[in-house]
């Protein structure tokens, strides 16, 4: 079965409040070795994200308001009003990116990856079904699907696609090099082969699927005995 955030995510989560000031915030990513974390409200509904990045943003923005004041500038676009306000950010309240961009844990890890490929974020705070914290999925985190051995991998293709998805004979023969499973025997029809490597394909770890398989029955063709009957006049 394809694995899910709940089974690859951190568990111990660093988190900040909103009222955790700036250079608090610093020293937890410092000391924890971690890159962002989550801020949480009083009943541990995720409020928004901190990043290394929002951090540094913030620096620079006070060094660029430090020099702009010295000045008279005309009225601020949004994204220079979003500067000056990082300028003088000093919670992480004033850090935080808001809406987070949260998971589930129920969630395939195939999904949250694609998340975070959409929004480009880095972590996924991971929420149960009342929006409070119990985890965090990391890029790292997700990484570990791709970690598992050729022989784990052929099984779950064996057990779970084979087996229980397509309830097909013992003989396929199903081997797995470096992720690449290849899948070889003959199958009673020609339409269960695509379904068999697109299933084979969405097995956690599997980077690639050779077709080795071979059919009895064309069933992607009309049969000569329908085509006759289509053709006989009325």
């Amino acid at each position: 079965m394809p694995h899910i955030v709940g089974e690859v995510m951190t568990r111990e989560v660093v988190e900040a409040h909103r009222e955790t000031p700036f250079k608090s915030v610093a020293q937890l990513l410092y000391r924890n070795r971690i890159s962002g974390l989550p801020v949480v409200d009083g009943d541990d509904k995720v409020v928004g994200v901190i990043s290394e990045t929002d951090l540094i943003r913030c620096q620079a923005a006070r060094a660029a308001h430090g020099r702009t004041r010295r000045t008279r500038i005309p009225p601020l676009r949004r994204s220079a009003r979003r500067g000056a306000a990082l300028a003088r950010a000093t919670t992480a309240q004033d850090l935080m990116t808001s809406p987070a961009i949260t998971v589930h844990p129920e969630q395939r890890v195939a999904d949250a990856a694609r998340m975070m490929e959409r929004h480009g974020v880095e972590r996924l705070p991971v929420v149960d079904e009342e929006d409070r914290l119990i985890g965090i999925a990391t890029r790292r985190d997700l990484l570990r699907v791709f970690l598992r051995t050729d022989d784990e991998i052929r099984q779950e293709i064996l057990d779970e696609v084979v087996n229980r998805a397509m309830g097909l004979p013992p003989h396929i023969v199903v081997s797995v090099r470096d992720g690449m499973a290849t899948l070889e025997g003959r199958l009673e029809r020609r339409s269960d082969i695509p379904l068999l490597l697109r299933l084979a394909y969405r097995v956690d770890g599997v980077v690639g699927v050779v077709n080795g398989l071979t059919f009895r029955v064309d069933d992607a063709r009309p049969s000569e005995k329908h085509s006759a009957s289509r053709n006989d006049p009325a």
